[in-house]
């Protein structure tokens, strides 16, 4: 399985995923530490709202599953990682092709080792702007995200 999260392998199988393929949502980059990904959601007339802006249900989603996915690549498989809540606040209508970049820095990694290595369970939060063509923040996501070392990975 450790083929599955190399990040050539992780970004095409994501983009075929069913909830990313039909409704636009691509990741563009994933770099190779995957501390850094790119997504895009490209306007489609089945992505639009009754307003003919991007469905805010789309915008949402472009941001699912890539901290959990990235958080994975980074502390591989002794750790559980996964979304545990999430929340949306929009501030504009999103028109056109619309973006959200993730990053994991070494500060933020070094902070969730040391919350997890006694076992105990840490949820960090990430903050991500969509963004349209111009650069305009048109929503702001918070997710919260679940890591814990799995049982036999943790100290006595």
């Amino acid at each position: 399985m450790k083929w599955l999260f190399k990040p050539k392998v992780m970004r095409r199988l994501i983009n075929c995923w069913p909830p990313f393929f039909f409704t636009g949502i691509k990741i563009t980059t994933l770099d190779q530490d995957f501390c850094y990904c790119k997504i895009e959601l490209k306007s489609r007339p089945w992505t639009k709202n009754i307003n003919r802006s991007q469905y805010g249900g789309s915008m949402f989603s472009m941001t699912d599953p890539i901290y959990p996915l990235m958080l994975m690549g980074v502390l591989g498989d002794q750790y559980y990682v996964w979304d545990r809540q999430a929340e949306i606040n929009f501030l504009q209508p999103g028109h056109g092709k619309l973006t959200a970049e993730f990053y994991l820095t070494e500060d933020r990694l070094q902070e969730i080792l040391q919350a997890t290595a006694d076992g105990d369970k840490y949820f960090p939060q990430f903050r991500i702007d969509v963004k349209d063509q111009e650069g305009n923040i048109v929503c702001e996501v918070l997710r919260t995200v679940y890591v814990r070392k799995k049982a036999q990975y943790r100290p006595s």
